[in-house]
């Protein structure tokens, strides 16, 4: 019994040991919100599914209120305005709004910021792919980004849905998530 309990605890140590040894990296494609004021103000992360991609919020310090949440087409976010995002993410030239048509690639269902100004949330967009070389790809030339605006998204004014100004942005990037220890560059 003595021998079965010596080869366990040699076992259990010996995958800690190889789990902690070798960095297990995942891409793991995520925005950084700021406001206009430059604070952080949340993070989206996504995966890539069979229905699409899976964003998942995280949100804090946004005024209360309904606000509208796209995809731009350009991976750039200069404060306070954010317009260097450029417009909704639209490689299909379709008109704004999902209760006009099928939309822009980048258009979603406004968030709905309760008075703490947190939210966590997930929303399946499945419009647009993390699949570099695809015309739907957040990773085409130029790079992509995460707005949310001032105002509510009225889902049919193109092109952008009486939003108003742009309050948070993050660029859209690829960044390894490690374990362990960080991985050599």
């Amino acid at each position: 019994m003595m021998k079965f309990k010596h080869f366990a605890g040699i076992g259990a140590t010996t995958l800690l040991t190889m789990g902690l040894a070798v960095p297990a990296v995942a891409q793991s494609p995520n925005a950084a919100l700021k406001g206009a004021n430059g604070q952080d103000v949340g993070t989206v992360s996504m995966s890539q599914t069979q229905a699409g991609v899976l964003l998942k919020v995280s949100l804090k310090g946004l005024p209360l209120g309904e606000h509208a949440f796209h995809v731009h087409t350009v991976g750039k976010c200069d404060p306070p305005s954010f317009e260097s995002a450029g417009g909704h993410f639209n490689p299909t030239n379709a008109h704004h709004g999902m209760l006009s048509g099928p939309g822009h690639a980048g258009d979603m269902p406004n968030l709905h910021i309760p008075p703490t100004g947190t939210l966590e949330l997930e929303v399946l967009n499945a419009t647009i792919t993390l699949d570099e070389g695809k015309p739907n790809s957040v990773f085409h030339q130029g790079g992509a980004s995460a707005v949310i605006h001032a105002g509510k998204d009225d889902y049919m004014s193109d092109p952008a849905g009486n939003s108003g100004n742009r309050i948070a942005c993050g660029v859209i990037s690829e960044s390894p998530a490690t374990v362990g220890r960080s991985p050599a560059r």
